[in-house]
């Protein structure tokens, strides 16, 4: 939403859309998850009185949305795209199919998955880290609009200091803001590194998609980059 405070910036939404074309010329295989919240959020709906499952159902139709402003901008800049969605709408998106993903995947499409799993009382963090490890994804890049994890909110406390690099426990036993608990524990069962980068300095995603040091990884303590992952 950029600076307008709700719904969708095309600004934004363009240089996105741009940033992963490039990242696509690299050769890599890329795939999306998105969120809603610039046009609706479930949880603050729910903590005002709606029925949680109705709220949640309603976020799930706002990523929608999303997927087809950002499919519409990585469109005209010449990529081939599907949006996916868990739930089912044929009209606008491909029903969510995992082998279907891949072979989009390999035929060097970009992949946007929309809805989350297509349930309630799941977050798009748990969406995104299961999309991640069906399609068999090399590592989970969050985009946020702080340059990786802090030991606090950086924007409201001061003191708060940087985090380069954390295990998966350390992100659960302090209670860190890098994704919610159930997301966390896939990845740490699965031992799927994420990277949490800034989304709004220009470039932040290829430097990430290229190793160079951007933001925050959480990994395992004896992860390897001798493994094969990225």
């Amino acid at each position: 939403m950029g600076d307008v405070g709700y719904g969708i910036d095309p600004n934004i939404v363009q240089r996105v859309a741009g940033e992963v074309i490039e990242v696509l010329s690299l050769g890599v295989e890329v795939a999306l998850v998105v969120g809603g919240g610039n046009i609706f959020r479930g949880i603050k709906a729910s903590a005002s009185g709606m029925d949680r499952a109705s709220a949640d159902y309603m976020g799930m139709l706002a990523t929608v949305m999303n997927a087809l402003a950002l499919q519409d901008s990585l469109e005209k800049l010449g990529g081939y795209t599907r949006v996916m969605s868990a739930i089912e709408m044929r009209e606008v998106a491909e029903p969510f199919i995992r082998r279907r993903a891949v072979r989009h995947l390999e035929k060097g499409r970009i992949v946007i998955f929309a809805a989350g799993i297509g349930q309630p009382f799941f977050t798009t963090d748990t969406a995104a880290a299961m999309r991640a490890l069906e399609i068999q994804a090399d590592v989970i890049m969050k985009a946020t609009r702080v340059g990786g994890v802090y030991t606090a909110d950086p924007k409201k406390d001061a003191t708060a200091v940087k985090i380069d690099e954390l295990s998966y426990m350390r992100v659960l036993q302090d209670e860190l803001a890098v994704m919610d608990t159930s997301a966390i524990s896939l990845c740490k069962e699965n031992r799927l590194p994420i990277i949490i980068f800034d989304m709004t300095e220009t470039g932040n995603i290829r430097r990430a998609v290229l190793g160079e040091r951007v933001g925050s990884i959480v990994r395992p303590d004896d992860y390897s980059t001798s493994s094969g992952s990225k």
